[in-house]
């Protein structure tokens, strides 16, 4: 067949110059929203970075500005995929060595799929007038959807979470975890709607919206500081932590429960030995880590644990596997006086999910080797608030502390400080244990309590109201931190809202969401169909 002839400018194809030319947005905007997503964990904990979380949000906003929903599900799950696999890279220390990277990318896959939905959201509700208010809503609407869905959801990564320091903190004490993560999200998205409205040239008027958007709440921020009390409203008192320390081991830890009792006993002793001879001064209360030993039915026969207790001549919280019987099996914190032995309980209310539960135990058998050798926990059914040393304790066992249900339960029920007894010793030296610490900071400012994290292996703390940091542990070193906390009576308007914030956010997204869908369809019923003109930013991005 013969070349065509061409014979003029105008016979020139256009098909081919055209495709480049609207590919290249796509791939800028997949290149924003992956770069977003990185920009979101590097402003993560460890690192004091806070002030990065509006920028990924920026990003995010830009790749999902005015696209299809189609689109901004593919935006979204670049961004997730780009902010959670590296979040939650110490998986890998915990199963890689058995399983090799399909847990870790399979979690990181499920989580970002709240995200990719989130996208394709934001995407629909940016048409909206106040676009970037409807954005951040229906985004921290995923986030609850996430944090109770389903198995008890796994709020791991919240925007709240990575912010426990910074201007924005203080706003917890308002409106928890959901008006701290709304500021970071609405200030993102306000910043890329004023350099858009910016660049488009529109009038001053029109620019008013987004400045308000990105200065308001960096402001608020800041002046709520006066709001976050750190006083001892009910006097102090002296805790003491025990990190006894564990191997690194991973998945088989399951195995080394008499290693961590007989560390965490030998740590115990120290301790008393220390006091003895003056070198520490005698604590009010001393803490134990989550699982450090097992407790029988009736742990009072436990006649070295007692001894140690007794050495020490304080009140205890002790964190245990309590086994009931063959089958009945819980994870516990117990009170245990040195004088009249055992009392209280708190028995953990949010199991994990495929770790001390199996949900679906007969499919999960298929793809979980170590299912037949797992036994489901039994969860409790009470606030953890207990009873010692006259003090009102509030405990929520490891990442129990992302729940308001356990922590502000806790604290409704009269709690005047907060233990967080946990064991990361599974996950290796990488940075769960400190994306951990920092819910226990943010939980400090939410609920206004002081909080002693008593961790296996590290990191242990004792942490101010205001979210500071008195004392630190490092990782797998035994440690024993000894502070004075205050005691505080005064409940947060965090506090007292409880869930509403959620259901808030939950329902603002989704109303936004049903208008915009709503006015979709309304334009196409009264809209004549036409081939629409063909633009640099038009067709095939359209899709996306």
């Amino acid at each position: 067949m013969a070349a065509p002839v061409v014979t003029s400018e105008s016979d020139i194809p256009l098909a081919l110059p055209t495709r480049r030319r609207r590919a290249v947005p796509v791939l800028i905007r997949m290149a924003a929203a992956l770069a977003g997503g990185g920009i979101f964990y590097a402003s993560y904990p460890p690192r004091p970075l806070w002030y990065l979380a509006p920028l990924a949000f920026a990003l995010l906003a830009f790749a999902l500005r005015h696209r299809t929903a189609r689109g901004g599900f593919l935006y979204g799950l670049l961004f997730g995929m780009a902010f959670v696999m590296p979040l939650l890279e110490w998986l890998q220390s915990f199963l890689g060595r058995e399983f090799g990277p399909f847990p870790w990318v399979g979690l990181s896959f499920v989580v970002s799929l709240y995200m990719a939905l989130a996208g394709a959201a934001m995407a629909v509700v940016s048409k909206l007038r106040g676009g970037p208010v409807w954005m951040a809503a229906v985004f921290l609407g995923s986030e609850v959807l996430r944090t109770y869905f389903p198995f008890d959801g796994f709020p791991w990564g919240k925007v709240g979470f990575g912010q426990p320091e910074g201007l924005f903190l203080p706003l917890a004490a308002i409106g928890g975890t959901m008006l701290l993560g709304f500021a970071v999200v609405v200030t993102g998205t306000g910043l890329t709607e004023l350099i858009v409205r910016w660049r488009a040239g529109d009038r001053r008027r029109a620019l008013v919206l987004p400045v308000i958007l990105v200065i308001l709440p960096v402001v608020a921020g800041a002046a709520s500081w006066s709001l976050v009390g750190t006083d001892a409203q009910a006097g102090t008192r002296t805790v003491a932590i025990i990190q006894g320390n564990a191997p690194d081991d991973g998945i088989n830890l399951m195995y080394d429960t008499p290693i961590l009792r007989r560390n965490h006993l030998a740590a115990t002793e120290k301790l008393a030995a220390d006091i003895k001879a003056g070198r520490v001064a005698k604590p009010d209360i001393v803490v134990w880590p989550e699982v450090a030993t097992d407790l029988e039915p009736d742990p009072r026969y436990d006649i070295e644990l007692s001894q140690a207790i007794r050495d020490v001549g304080v009140p205890f919280l002790i964190g245990g596997r309590l086994i009931q019987n063959p089958t009945t099996i819980q994870n516990v914190v117990q009170v245990w006086d040195p004088n009249t032995g055992p009392g209280q309980r708190y028995a953990k209310q949010k199991l994990v999910p495929f770790a001390e539960f199996i949900p679906l135990r007969a499919i999960s058998a298929a793809v979980t080797p170590f299912v037949a050798d797992t036994r489901d926990m039994i969860p409790g059914d009470e606030p953890g608030a207990l009873a010692i040393d006259n003090t009102t304790v509030g405990v929520a066992i490891c990442y129990e502390v992302a729940y308001d249900q356990v922590v502000g339960g806790a604290v409704r029920a009269g709690a005047t400080m907060l233990a967080i007894p946990t064991n990361n010793a599974w996950y290796g030296p990488g940075e769960m244990s400190y994306q951990q610490l920092a819910m226990s900071r943010v939980a400090a400012v939410e609920y206004g309590r002081a909080v002693a994290v008593s961790a296996t292996s590290g990191v242990s703390a004792l942490v101010q109201p205001d979210g500071t940091v008195t004392r630190q542990s490092e990782l797998y070193t035994a440690a024993t931190l000894v502070a004075k906390l205050p005691l505080r009576t005064t409940a947060t308007l965090a506090t007292r809202l409880g869930a509403w914030p959620e259901w808030v956010a939950s329902v603002t997204g989704l109303a936004a969401l049903a208008l915009a869908i709503g006015a979709r369809l309304r334009n196409r019923s009264t809209t004549p169909r036409r081939a629409p003109a063909r633009t640099t930013d038009d067709t095939p991005e359209e899709d996306l």
